[in-house]
């Protein structure tokens, strides 16, 4: 079944996206700017700010999304 049917796969996917993205951010800042212009760059930049402003609550949904696969599936 692909992610974009099964709400828990969505979710990991965006999550995955949001943390890899300010990884990157945090290594590499030139390759996630902001002043670059096109669809998957600004997609990006946008999954970066959220991974870098709302990190604490990211984080805890890293856990609770952890959990769930680990335990509850």
């Amino acid at each position: 079944m692909s992610a974009i049917f099964n709400f828990q796969s969505l979710v990991t996917v965006i999550l995955l996206l949001i943390c890899t993205c300010a990884y990157i951010r945090s290594l590499a800042p030139s390759l996630l700017d902001k002043n670059k212009t096109g669809f998957p760059v600004g997609i990006f930049w946008k999954c970066t700010r959220i991974g870098e402003r709302k990190s604490p609550y990211i984080a805890v949904f890293c856990v609770v999304m952890a959990f769930s696969i680990l335990f509850i599936q």
